[in-house]
């Protein structure tokens, strides 16, 4: 591949001290000006940034839960099926803020000290696994500097497929929508505007399947799509006086396999004009919150910020897990044989709750692009800590979706057993904070992609893990903005 050049320019950002929002267990206090500077290889650059927000911090615990029998070890030649099981304890998570629809979040893979105060309550953090929990604020301060040079080449690994019968699951819900044919192709978008029929020549997911990721579940992901997408047309209802509403809506949906209504919250520009294509935006929550901790946070910031740029905000509760991820701390970028150590501790018990977690993402995404007439070319994915996990692990084994990736502190991914080849060509944007204990994995997965020749932008800014989320989420925005004028 041809050696991409890297730019470095510096952003001069001004902090402006803004009062925090809800009740949380930690936070960030504002400090004064910044400098933050930027590297970035073939992608696109990002702004600066204001003033530091109050964050609230939660802890975290480990996944819990269910079934699922292969194997995978990490290795250069990616990953690997089969083998005996190692044994791994579930988890719990913390309590959900009264006034909300689920009652409890198990977490993994994740860092702590993430999320804050919800509507109507604090949010509870679970029992602390893998580093411990944060409290106290991070700064706004003086962003380091980060410069390196691309070279060609990299790596990709894929799993296997399955075929079976297909399923899909009933109940009523909130959201919905009408159906149009087309057919979903691997490495690119899935057309434009509207839903998209992804089951031709699909079958259901299998009890033998490979992982497609090494540390991540056995669900095929063309085949999760087609069950989400017949999961979007049972429970469509045009009728409702909610479809297509504009606003920040609490809604929920029947989830058959888990056997429980599970909440997500979506947001609509207001002065949409309730025909045009809009683009979309999907937020993966830290550990020990839910589909609404992060949006209620800082005077509903992301809220605002996602209103005023015009996109629909999607935030999934991730029922009860990591979003099909199974890394967290210390298992970061550049620490295989910590990864190696969990991918060898997942159960039948912990397989089943993650892949609970990875079908809600997108059973709810399949959701909203079943109801709204979203640009299938402007769909951007971040996330926060195991958020962040959250959006390497989706991003990547679900890359037909996605125009552009924003993970934020939280760099649960690894050279070996992950698709790179689905991101080769989708900026990415990658951001953390000074203080956070995940900024040498964070280097490391900087560097290494800055000289495979990824479209990387890299931030950081002086802040610790929860303190970094309102100083970089404008950044995001204004990311996808940018990648939005390329398309």
């Amino acid at each position: 591949m041809k050696t991409q050049s890297l730019t470095v320019f510096t952003l001069i950002t001004l902090s402006l001290q803004l009062a925090g929002c809800g009740n949380s267990d930690s936070g960030a206090s504002g400090g004064g000006g910044t400098t933050s500077v930027v590297g970035t290889s073939g992608g696109v650059p990002s702004n600066g940034t204001g003033g530091v927000l109050a964050t609230g911090g939660a802890t975290q615990a480990p996944t819990g839960g269910a079934t699922g029998k292969a194997t995978s070890t990490l290795s250069s030649g990616g990953q690997s099926a089969g083998g005996a099981q190692a044994t791994g304890g579930a988890g719990t998570g913390g309590t959900k803020a009264a006034g909300g629809t689920t009652a409890a979040q198990a977490t993994g893979g994740a860092l702590p000290g993430t999320g804050g105060g919800s509507v109507g309550g604090k949010s509870g953090g679970g029992s602390s696994s893998g580093g411990g929990s944060s409290s106290g604020g991070g700064s706004s301060g003086g962003g380091s500097s980060s410069s390196s040079s691309s070279s060609s080449g990299g790596s990709s690994s894929s799993g296997g497929s399955s075929s079976g019968g297909s399923s899909s699951s009933g109940g009523s819900s909130s959201s919905g929508g009408s159906s149009s044919s087309g057919v979903g192709g691997t490495g690119g978008q899935l057309g434009t505007g509207g839903s998209v029929n992804p089951c031709d020549g699909i079958g259901g997911q299998s009890s033998t399947a490979q992982r497609e990721i090494a540390f991540g579940t056995t669900l095929n992901a063309k085949a999760q799509m087609c069950e989400s997408w017949q999961l979007a047309q049972s429970l469509a209802k045009p009728s409702s006086a909610t479809w297509r509403a504009k606003g920040d809506q609490h809604r929920t949906y029947r989830f058959a396999a888990a056997n429980a209504d599970v909440a997500y919250r979506v947001c609509v520009p207001t002065n949409w004009d309730g025909t045009s294509k809009l683009p979309l935006a999907m937020f993966l929550h830290g550990a020990g919150n839910d589909e609404s901790s992060y949006l209620d946070q800082n005077n509903k910031q992301m809220v605002t910020l996602a209103n005023q740029h015009g996109y629909v905000l999607v935030s999934p509760l991730g029922y009860n897990g990591a979003y099909g991820n199974f890394l967290r701390l210390p298992a970061v970028f550049g620490q295989p044989a910590e990864a190696q150590k969990f991918i060898d501790a997942i159960t039948p018990d912990t397989e089943h709750t993650n892949e609970l977690s990875e079908k809600d993402v997108i059973n709810v995404l399949e959701l909203v692009l079943n109801e709204y007439p979203i640009d299938r070319t402007l769909m951007f994915l971040m996330g926060h800590s195991m958020g962040s996990g959250g959006t390497w692990y989706i991003g990547g084994k679900y890359s037909d979706y996605w125009a552009a990736l924003a993970p934020m502190s939280g760099p649960f991914v690894q050279e070996t057993g992950y698709p790179w080849d689905n991101i080769r060509k989708m900026p990415i944007f990658v951001t953390e904070g000074t203080q956070a204990t995940s900024l040498t994995g964070s280097h490391t997965l900087r560097d290494w992609m800055t000289a495979q020749g990824f479209k990387l932008t890299y931030k950081e800014v002086n802040a610790d893990h929860p303190g970094m989320v309102p100083l970089v989420l404008p950044d995001n925005f204004d990311f996808f903005d940018r990648v939005r004028t390329t398309k």
